[in-house]
């Protein structure tokens, strides 16, 4: 699968878009006052423990306090070597309130929670993540079995000479599976030097310190947007270019030649009409080629993905149709799920079908185009009612949370009362006003469409309430209003 990279740079935000075939599959955006805290670690305080949840709350200098749980402990984990886990101790009784501890930021925070931590730490690299508090050597899964141990045994080799230091543990990565010893060799001893710096800086610096802090998305590209498949990676910045070469020359040179100083009159993004693909990725509804359409609905708690035929009738019966269908629908799902950077749990509602051979290839074809997903993924089959339930492993905001906020109008809910019944609101507010006030007027301020309605259509209801009361009711337009709010002023 050839692909391109293409990065729109300014000085206040990074715009990454990766191109496959022309059609823009990934998305990555980083604000320079919105920087992503994964990966970081912090000098934390314990704020407070709570044995209830098995979690505590660690200060770590931020304006919430980030989540600690017990099984983010450093020896919660089974042991590489064994498989098994040791029983876990409770929290309480492993850290304490006030107590310094050395975090990492494994889960940005989102919405109303805090950033999620673990005592694990681990630093990537180019070629190697080190695990300074393990003596585990390991593989990446994704590297094919039949090499896994050779790599495992030769990194081995390299972990114990002299001259990389000693001590730690590390996983060899999938672009790592080429590399010469010389430069595993040279991964090792900078990440043992990053480890040094964080330990040092540990001890002078005062809790809720940042002592180490992951790279930003420009370099990122290059250690983890990179693979095989990468053609071009294009970037606008005359001066980033010269920052991601040098960069590049030092931790990434198979990469360089592929670095390229976009000098085009037209944006950078224009090529392939990112932004308008980023304004259609905001958007419930996407149209599939066929006619078809999916409608996607994100909450708090899941993602919902909804398929339907809409205009497609060409083909040759009603099974087929749906068949294919829901074929292009799984493509276009697993695209917006990468695009948009859906994650949690997701439930599909594919059209249903009544051949359970065309089900099993819907469903295989979806899986397989979830593989091409770096982020990881499970999908389950089809429940009874026809529904297919996954999980995309969530490390940072979506698109839309990162890019959009809640309408002031409707906060969020997709949709605002009508105009007559804010109008039976007010009436029904003025009715219990009066019943414990007594003004010499009553004046409603509410949004045009409001307040034109009562001129018309509900003219004789506020002229009948006005005479029940005994009191004039008076109308004030105001434009700024959203169409749920008013005030009744007494006057």
């Amino acid at each position: 699968m050839q692909q391109d990279i293409l990065i729109n740079w300014s000085p206040q935000e990074t715009r990454v878009a990766i191109v496959e075939h022309g059609a823009v599959q990934e998305l990555h955006v980083e604000r320079t006052l919105e920087r992503g805290l994964v990966g970081n670690v912090y000098l934390g305080k314990v704020a407070r423990v709570l044995p209830g949840m098995q979690s505590a709350f660690i200060d770590i200098g931020l304006e919430r306090a980030a989540f600690l749980h017990v099984a983010d402990l450093h020896g919660a984990h089974p042991d590489p070597a064994t498989r098994q886990a040791q029983p876990v101790k409770p929290i309480e009784k492993q850290v304490f309130e006030g107590q310094p501890l050395l975090v990492q930021v494994i889960k940005d925070p989102i919405g109303t929670k805090g950033a999620r931590l673990s005592t694990q730490i681990s630093i990537a690299g180019r070629l190697l993540v080190f695990l300074p508090q393990d003596d585990h050597v390991g593989v990446s899964q994704k590297i094919p079995g039949e090499q896994r141990d050779a790599l495992r045994s030769r990194l081995q080799k390299l972990v114990g000479t002299a001259d990389t230091g000693g001590g730690g543990g590390f996983i060899l990565r999938t672009n790592g599976e080429d590399a010469s010893d010389a430069e595993l060799a040279d991964d090792i001893a900078y990440l043992r030097k990053t480890w040094a710096r964080i330990r040092d800086a540990a001890v002078r610096l005062p809790a809720g310190s940042l002592l180490h802090q992951d790279l930003s998305l420009l370099q990122r590209v290059l250690r983890d947007l990179v693979t095989e498949d990468t053609q071009t990676i294009r970037i606008d910045s005359k001066e980033q270019f010269a920052v991601l070469h040098a960069f590049g020359r030092e931790f990434m040179p198979q990469a360089v030649e592929r670095l390229q100083l976009y000098k085009g009159e037209r944006p950078i993004f224009d090529l392939f009409n990112i932004d308008e693909e980023i304004a259609k990725a905001l958007g419930r509804r996407v149209e599939l080629k066929s006619g078809g359409y999916l409608i996607v609905d994100q909450t708090e708690a899941l993602t919902t993905i909804d398929v339907n035929t809409g205009g497609y009738v060409g083909a040759r019966n009603f099974d087929e149709t749906i068949f294919k269908t829901n074929l292009e629908a799984a493509h276009a799902i697993a695209r917006q799920l990468r695009l948009r950077n859906l994650g949690g749990i997701i439930i599909v509602d594919f059209i249903d079908m009544q051949r359970e051979d065309h089900r099993d290839a819907v469903l295989a074809e979806f899986r397989k185009q979830l593989g091409r997903d770096r982020v990881k993924t499970t999908a389950g089959g089809f429940s009874q009612l026809g529904l297919v339930e996954m999980t995309r492993k969530r490390t940072r905001e979506s698109l839309a949370h990162m890019l959009c906020e809640p309408c002031a109008a409707c906060q969020g809910a997709g949709q605002v009362k009508t105009a007559r019944s804010v109008a039976y609101d007010i009436l029904r507010e003025i009715l219990r006003e009066a019943r414990q006030f007594n003004p010499r007027e009553y004046r409603v301020v509410a949004s045009p469409r409001v307040v034109e309605l009562f001129l018309d259509e509900e003219s004789q209801h506020l002229a009948g309430l006005s005479d029940f009361i005994g009191k004039p009711i008076s109308l004030q337009s105001e434009s700024a209003m959203g169409q749920e709010q008013y005030d009744i002023v007494l006057l």
